[in-house]
């Protein structure tokens, strides 16, 4: 057996090719019952001028997790923000550079937090709104739409990467509180019931709903109920943190 040693070729590493590494965060809020994301526009070859999520090259000596919350800081002004790996991408022919692989991961935000983010955005950043061409979790490519609803085409594989985030989205749904991440601290049932739908796609039975969620032991009443409102003022929940998700 050839031991690892610096006289060993066969063993040292500047003698293979190594792909490059970023990562990518998908960024998504929900407001006025759609689903939104954090874009940016990029100043540089590829893809100059057009739209793409927040990114960038993980630095030799960050973590995974330090180069994203570096991103997040420094593209979008956000921290403190929840996220989560999503899946590593990295097809050939993604960055027409060189070979990169992204390590691509989700990031959710409640509303208030993400009026902020639309409120700052400029010329550089901005807010889509996803349509989803796909029911449940068939999978797929989504589309965005800006404010004034024009079609975005983004660059690299993003689409790609935002129909794989929205589909983890819609199945954790299912069996995780992920939900919650979504809405403000104090909300009331029909604002948890607008989210879920938002994020599915589709309508969900009010009763049932509530009734499942209700049992699920993930709410706590605070005692209060909206106030400023037109109609009978509903009672307001906040999650209940039994464990990190």
């Amino acid at each position: 057996m050839n031991p690892i040693t610096p006289q060993n070729p066969n063993h040292d590493l500047d003698h293979f090719e190594r792909p490059a590494l970023t990562v990518d965060v998908v960024l998504l809020g929900v407001s006025e019952d759609s689903l939104w994301t954090v874009l940016v526009r990029r100043a540089e070859p590829p893809f100059a001028g057009k739209w793409t999520l927040p990114g960038g090259f993980v630095r030799l000596h960050e973590s995974l997790d330090e180069a994203v919350e570096r991103v997040l800081s420094t593209k979008v002004g956000l921290g403190d923000v929840f996220f989560e790996q999503l899946y590593t991408f990295g097809e050939l022919d993604r960055d027409p550079r060189t070979r990169v692989v992204s390590v691509a991961h989700y990031a959710l935000v409640d509303p208030g937090r993400f009026e902020t983010i639309a409120e700052s955005a400029a010329g550089h950043r901005g807010i889509a709104r996803i349509e989803v061409p796909w029911e449940g979790e068939t999978g797929g490519p989504v589309e965005v739409r800006d404010a004034e609803d024009r079609a975005l085409a983004l660059g690299f594989d993003h689409e790609g990467i935002l129909g794989v985030a929205v589909k983890r989205l819609r199945g954790k749904l299912n069996y995780t509180p992920v939900g919650y991440q979504l809405l403000p601290e104090r909300f009331t049932l029909l604002q948890l019931q607008r989210v879920h739908e938002t994020v599915l796609g589709r309508p969900l039975n009010k009763d049932s709903f509530r009734r499942r969620m209700l049992a699920s032991g993930d709410l706590e009443a605070t005692g209060r109920r909206q106030r400023d409102v037109g109609h009978r003022p509903a009672e307001l929940y906040r999650f209940r943190r039994r464990s990190a998700i």
